[in-house]
């Protein structure tokens, strides 16, 4: 099994001021720093995406800003690859495909945020390509949403979305689960 680490989006604008700060945030990210560091420490390859926001009524993630940066929590070391990315889907227009087939991947483990968004869309996409997907899901945060006038707290938006990529996309998990699956 040839498994990389993808971790999308864990940027300064989804943190403490930035201007879309996520709910649990930091947990999530401290989280996914524990599988960074076991990734490098049991030299797995790893993926770090960032997303560049494009449209002109965009609010965060602008280039060129400090929230578009990579959060110092799971910053890239060298050698390691960012995709940069301008839609959900880390897949569309970026050549995150590519570097997974340079590298004989056929399962991705992925966290970061937002889970009803970028995670959501990466995870469907990696699945349809044929690749075997596991989520960490308290590794992943998002925010509240609001539909027909009504909010749906983060944590439902969360527990939706990974009871609903737990078949078939993906295996969730927690880090910890993870952790002692790589031993």
């Amino acid at each position: 099994m040839n498994t990389c680490l993808i971790l999308i989006d864990l940027q300064n604008d989804y943190f403490a001021g930035g201007t879309m700060e996520l709910y649990n945030i930091e947990n999530a990210a401290a989280n996914a720093r524990q599988l960074l560091e076991e990734f490098r420490d049991k030299d797995l390859p790893v993926i770090h995406v960032q997303h560049l926001s494009t449209r002109p009524e965009a609010t965060f993630f602008l280039p060129q800003t400090k929230g578009v940066e990579i959060h110092e929590v799971v910053s890239p070391q060298q050698g390691e690859t960012v995709v940069k990315k301008n839609f959900p889907n880390s897949f569309r227009e970026t050549d995150l495909l590519e570097l997974l087939k340079e590298r004989n991947t056929d399962t991705v483990v992925v966290c970061g945020a937002m889970s009803h968004m970028c995670v959501d869309a990466t995870v469907r996409a990696a699945f349809d390509y044929g690749l075997r997907c596991v989520m960490v899901e308290d590794a992943c945060a998002t925010r509240d949403l609001v539909f027909k006038g009504q909010t749906i707290q983060a944590t439902d938006v969360h527990a939706a979305f990974m009871a609903a990529l737990s078949v078939p996309y993906a295996q969730v998990l927690t880090a910890r689960e993870l952790l002692e699956n790589l031993e």
